[in-house]
């Protein structure tokens, strides 16, 4: 078979694979006035899935004149992903079938000593969910980890991640690819935040989209017309270096960010303690708020302003539909409620924020998006028209539910 043949050949598998992830049950007579594709081409597509487990009969048409048709479904326990939100102080696994549905999950404090012990950490625990759950792992096909940092395609490290050590030093993708025993791929934790909510949550539907999560650390996603902005290396959104907050020409603020060093964890308890002589941690400062704590409440109303500063920012330059707010701060309703209070104060135009509706599942459902459509473009052909990726229908009141 010639290259243009090959090619053909490809483009015609992945087009009979999208109608049936996306439109099924579905006959092969649907299939054709989908994709214009021969029912002869359709049919010897569908015999090659159905023999390698892809996709199977799942019964007849009905309520039609004339003869009942066959129906083709994707089998969605034919393959898993695992899923892995990596946070500073947190790790969230799951175990995602080719649906999305959440079979296993588990999530443990961060290991503090960074490096290869969170590597096997991560493992450890993906391997433990999956066999709690009975799902065998050959059947395991890819990871993919969403990190608090810029993910180096050259090198496998991942920059700009002050609170995971020594991940700048070393090649991460390896590293989890050696422990899983399979192809692991990293992306942004934001990034895959902003995928999820586009994808299940606050943001369906909308192709400009920003998501800025604030919790030990603070990060933006951005969609730009449909499509995830990474920027030239995969830096785009590191909200926390914004030279906002904190004096940006001081050495912390280039090793962690002067906007995060102002607005993260840190620098809520630090301002707290500054203005009452005693600390407390993030959850008592929001309690201490609720109960009328003057100096709790002027901390809140501090950050929320630098939040809305950044915002701003965010707005100004790519002007979205919505900006979501997320991570375990950024959710509470004593940010969102002060935000859009401030916002207006210090931007011209009306921007609509709103706290995430996937909560701390949103980068987990992001990482299940990227990583059905990395498992699409790998099994079923060519990457996908305009690089959008390929994504089942989900039940929605079961994954709210779940949430």
């Amino acid at each position: 078979m010639n290259d243009s043949l090959r090619i053909s050949r490809k483009f015609s598998q992945r087009s009979v694979m999208e109608a049936i992830v996306q439109g099924g049950p579905i006959s092969r007579a649907s299939i054709s006035k989908q994709t214009g594709l021969s029912k002869q081409t359709i049919s010897e597509i569908v015999r090659v899935l159905e023999q390698e487990g892809w996709v199977q009969e799942t019964g007849r048409t009905s309520g039609h004149v004339g003869r009942t048709a066959v129906t083709y479904e994707l089998v969605y326990d034919a393959a898993y992903i695992v899923a892995v939100d990596l946070g500073g102080t947190k790790v969230r696994v799951a175990i995602t079938d080719l649906a999305c549905q959440i079979f296993a999950e588990d999530t443990a404090p961060t290991d503090p000593r960074g490096g290869g012990y969170i590597v096997d950490q991560i493992a450890a625990l993906a391997f433990r969910a999956a066999a709690q759950q009975g799902i065998a792992r050959d059947k395991i096909k890819l990871a993919v980890i969403g990190v608090p940092g810029a993910p180096d395609n050259a090198t496998g490290r991942v920059l700009l991640a002050p609170n995971i050590a020594d991940f700048d030093k070393m090649d991460v993708v390896s590293a989890f690819s050696e422990a899983f025993g399979f192809d692991a791929m990293l992306e942004n934790d934001v990034n895959l935040a902003v995928l999820g909510e586009n994808w299940l949550g606050q943001g369906r539907g909308i192709d400009n989209l920003a998501y800025v999560a604030l919790g030990t650390g603070v990060g933006s996603g951005l969609m730009v017309g449909g499509h995830l902005v990474r920027g030239a290396i995969n830096a785009a959104g590191e909200m926390g270096f914004l030279p906002l907050g904190a004096d940006p020409f001081e050495a912390e603020s280039l090793r962690t960010g002067a906007f995060e060093r102002a607005v993260a964890s840190h620098g809520i308890t630090d301002r707290y303690a500054a203005l009452a002589g005693h600390r407390r941690s993030v959850p008592e400062i929001f309690e201490a708020a609720n109960t009328g704590d003057q100096s709790a409440l002027t901390v809140l109303d501090e950050i929320a302003r630098h939040l809305a500063r950044g915002i701003g920012a965010i707005a100004a330059i790519a002007n979205p539909e919505k900006v979501i707010l997320g991570g375990s701060i950024g959710l509470r309703p004593e940010i969102l409620s002060r935000v859009k209070v401030f916002l207006p104060q210090c931007f011209p135009y009306p921007v609509n924020v709103e706290t995430g509706e996937l909560g701390s599942r949103a980068a987990i459902i992001g990482a299940a998006a990227i990583g059905l459509g990395q498992l699409h473009n790998t099994l079923f052909g060519v990457d996908a028209p305009e690089g959008r990726i390929s994504l089942p229908k989900v039940d929605m009141r079961a994954l709210r539910e779940a949430v």
